[in-house]
């Protein structure tokens, strides 16, 4: 028996310790056959989501050196994605590289494209997306007009920065401005204007945009710079009453009609005259008659000098759902919100 177990101990040892080596040697050349046992997340192509946008925010975190800092990372499994999502992921990377650094779009940092998983690094901004944060200004409100102003003159570089490269944003909206910790303002949703520029992808017919379309849209015509200066007028809405969703009281399917009576966004309670003329110069039925990126730069610069230090206050908390059926997503849709 002594024997044996001399014999035996020795093998296990020794077979523990090849399983451990082939293991490591999986992660270190293989790591593409290591994440097909990992479990995936279920997808539901029923569902939209609106990721985090209610989730109580991090500790504030200390300044960091580049190689410490805090960044958010998209990546792809070559084994869950198709040839033809490999090849967007990648271009759209190629693109963000291509289009180079700016001071109000996010930055790019790095991507890792000769291993898997793919892997595309961007700063992350700790305040989020400036609807979740219009939100949360509701109860504790850093929220000024003066601050609404400089935040919106940086949206107005990055738009003004893409149109001069003969892009068009097609998506300005609160959910698509990100928004650092010393609340700089970062125009993000920049897959649309890839799909347009690279692809030639046909507009989608999205229920969940029409408020922020400009009329010619709505009417199926090209959009054009000027298309983005409307959506602009209503991010600003947005800004000043804190995230309320524009048009909140006509469908979606009946904005086209509106528009086209002159009806005019509604001012909200605690919009000063100044922001709403710039809100209303923005959203003019006809496109000649809106100002360029670079008139509405000069016009907001000179805003900030006057605007008011007063905090901006809203009289309730905001509710997602009434929120998201006022936005025109509709009611037969699933929506998750976590």
């Amino acid at each position: 028996v002594y024997e044996q177990e001399v014999i035996v101990v020795p093998v296990l040892l020794l077979a523990s310790f090849l399983v451990t080596i082939v293991f490591i040697l999986l992660l270190r050349f293989c790591p593409e056959k290591v994440d097909r046992i990992r479990p995936k997340a279920s997808k539901s192509p029923n569902r939209r989501v609106l990721h985090g946008i209610d989730r109580k925010l991090e500790a504030k975190r200390s300044n960091q050196p580049l190689s410490a800092r805090q960044v958010m990372t998209w990546l792809l499994s070559l084994h869950t994605a198709n040839a033809t999502e490999r090849h967007s992921f990648l271009n759209f990377a190629s693109f963000l590289a291509q289009l180079g650094p700016h001071p109000f779009l996010p930055e790019l940092l790095g991507v890792v494209s000769l291993r898997a998983p793919l892997v595309t690094v961007m700063e992350e901004l700790e305040n989020r997306d400036l609807l979740s944060f219009l939100w949360r200004c509701r109860e504790v409100p850093p929220m000024t007009e003066r601050r609404i102003f400089t935040m919106a003159k940086q949206v107005a570089s990055a738009l003004e920065f893409l149109h001069s490269k003969g892009l068009l944003h097609g998506n300005v909206r609160a959910r698509n401005v990100l928004v650092s910790r010393d609340f700089t303002a970062k125009l993000w949703g920049l897959h649309g204007v890839y799909s347009r520029k690279d692809q030639g992808a046909a507009r989608r017919d999205d229920p969940s945009m029409k408020k922020w379309q400009a009329p010619e849209i709505l009417a199926k015509r090209p959009a054009g710079p000027s298309s983005d200066i409307w959506s602009f007028g209503i991010l600003l809405f947005e800004m000043v009453s804190l995230g309320e969703a524009p048009f909140a009281e006509i469908p979606a399917n009946e904005l086209l009609q509106f528009h086209q009576r002159g009806k005019p966004l509604k001012r909200p309670s605690n919009c000063s005259n100044a922001l709403y003329s710039f809100i209303k110069s923005c959203c003019q039925f006809k496109d000649l008659d809106r100002p360029s990126m670079v008139e509405m730069g000069r016009k907001l610069l000179s805003g900030e000098k006057g605007a008011s230090d007063k905090a901006i206050k809203a009289s309730e908390k905001m509710s997602i759902e009434q929120y998201l059926l006022e936005a025109g997503y509709g009611e037969t849709n699933s929506y998750t919100v976590f």
